[in-house]
């Protein structure tokens, strides 16, 4: 779905029908377009990606094959390299693509991905890509998704303005439809994971929500048959240490909202990045690694440290009086590339420079200049612990058993969604210096509630900001306040989810982690 800015509009872009080579139409908006703006607009997606787009869901990915009665989708980027830019982009252009994600209060809405672990139920192991493969074609055909295919494998499934994923070591993402209220989030959740189950206890399978493989090595993870990931595995060791911990090891949780305008995205974005911390604390659930406590309340989190720092961390420019869209644009245009997508083939960018591309340098594609395609695409291989696309995404929490898929949303939304919450965090985030920032979000992952923070402790601040989001979601109307109560009891006892399955480890379980596979089973 696409809904242009009242205040800033896309003049700077060219209205412009690119004709898709596999069939169907990619539609950009100009100002005086609006109503051919009502027409679906088709975007591509990367590693986080085939995720649920606020601004931008689409009804139609790739070029849909009849096979039999279902509806098979091809893989995405599904506008493949339909757009031929024959004109080089202007940084405005890119600037007011980002500008274009501004809606009115009264369009936002709220989009949840969530990210699972699936294993063998007997012997614990993770799912092969076989189990894959199978789980995703009964799915299917029962409940009637439509299957997503690169070349002869199956890699995800759609259903409306839902879609199931694959991350890079088969963890099962489903990225949710934008939906209005947080119930219509959390019966989203609920039917998602009743499918799954349904299908998976048949096949012997099961799915666990934490934050890290718990027991298994790197090398006893599955690899999924997708091309961009075979690019970023390619990639990651010469950039960081534990890139690919990373991407076959993790899971998380996240929420996507919206922004009215230029000035509502830069107080939400700072808002979240300085709270993105206190989330990372109230959703810790990540501390065991091959079968052992590893150190960290959330090893999620500190994978990021060390991944790719040229991508990820804390953006402290967002801070900055001159921030806006322009100035992430110019962050962006220097993160380093990953991959271009042509012919149906994802070709190895990795290192090099989205400017040079702009230029028509880049040296993979000579004489080729990007589209806004490949710009979204680049905006999508960005880590940050906010991320900015035509919608913020809060990224900073590990994926959790269902409960808590439905309380991050819900703590998110209270705070960035109520004008008198939003300005209470700013008020009370304002004097929090860059340095601050950084130590909570080097010291959480350790910490949790417990990292001391001025004159008390992390818990102290993140009391207060559970009532703001309480607040705010009273103010909502929608009665969603008792999405809160899994994160307020994390609150009120100071312990985070894994504090408390460590304490079943050293107790209860007899120091082996292989119970938590039931403790956390959905």
């Amino acid at each position: 779905m696409v809904s242009m800015s009242q205040t800033s509009p896309l003049h700077a872009i060219r209205n412009e029908i690119l004709q898709s080579k596999s069939g169907y139409t990619s539609l950009f908006c100009g100002s005086n377009n609006t109503n051919a703006c009502r027409h679906k607009t088709t975007f591509a997606f990367m590693r986080d990606s085939s995720k649920s787009t606020l601004n931008m869901h689409v009804d139609a990915v790739g070029e849909k094959l009849k096979r039999g009665s279902k509806v098979t989708v091809a893989a995405s980027p599904p506008t493949d390299d339909a757009a031929v830019a024959t004109e080089p982009l202007t940084k405005e252009a890119l600037v007011e693509y980002l500008a274009s994600g501004c809606k009115p209060k009264e369009n936002w809405r709220i989009g949840t991905e969530h990210e699972k672990f699936g294993f063998d139920l007997k012997t614990l192991r993770p799912m092969t890509y076989e189990q894959i493969a199978d789980l995703l074609n009964a799915i299917s055909e029962r409940f009637d998704w439509e299957k997503i295919m690169e070349g002869d494998n199956i890699i995800g499934l759609k259903q409306g303005k839902q879609s199931i994923s694959l991350e890079p070591g088969g963890q099962f993402e489903l990225s949710g439809a934008p939906l209005e209220t947080l119930h219509q989030t959390c019966a989203e959740v609920n039917s998602h994971l009743y499918q799954v189950k349904a299908v998976a206890e048949e096949m012997g399978i099961g799915f666990i929500g934490i934050g890290f493989q718990p027991k298994w090595e790197r090398k006893d993870i599955p690899i999924m048959p997708k091309g961009r990931y075979e690019i970023m595995r390619n990639y990651m060791p010469k950039v960081g240490s534990l890139g690919l911990d990373m991407m076959f090891r993790t899971c998380t949780v996240q929420v996507n909202l919206d922004f009215s305008s230029e000035a509502d995205m830069i107080r939400k974005f700072r808002a979240g990045l300085a709270l993105q911390p206190i989330a990372t604390a109230l959703f810790a659930n990540s501390p065991f690694t091959e079968g052992k406590p590893n150190g960290y309340l959330s090893m999620r989190s500190q994978i990021w440290t060390d991944t790719d720092n040229s991508r990820a961390g804390m953006l402290p420019f967002v801070f900055d009086d001159s921030f806006g869209f322009e100035q992430y644009v110019e962050y962006a245009l220097d993160v380093p590339m990953y991959f271009v997508y042509r012919k149906k083939k994802y070709i190895n960018c990795a290192g090099l420079s989205f400017r040079d591309f702009l230029a028509g340098k880049l040296a993979p594609v000579p004489g080729e200049y990007p589209t806004l395609n490949d710009w979204e695409n680049h905006l999508t291989t960005i880590f940050p612990e906010v991320r900015l696309k035509r919608y913020l995404e809060m990224r900073g929490a590990d994926g959790g058993p269902w409960r808590r898929l439905c309380a991050l949303p819900a703590f998110w939304v209270g705070i960035l969604y109520d004008d008198t919450s939003l300005q209470n965090v700013l008020d009370m985030t304002a004097d929090w210096t860059q340095d601050e920032r950084q130590m909570l979000r080097n010291k959480v992952p350790v910490t949790g509630l417990k990292t001391p923070f001025r004159d008390g402790l992390l818990k102290d601040i993140a009391g207060e900001v559970l009532k703001f989001a309480k607040d705010g979601l009273e103010r909502r109307g929608y009665k969603e306040t008792g999405f809160l109560n899994e994160v307020a009891e994390v609150v009120r006892t100071g312990l985070t989810p894994a504090e408390k399955i460590l304490d079943l480890y050293h107790g209860k379980w007899g120091q082996t982690v292989d119970p938590v596979y039931e403790e956390l089973l959905y």
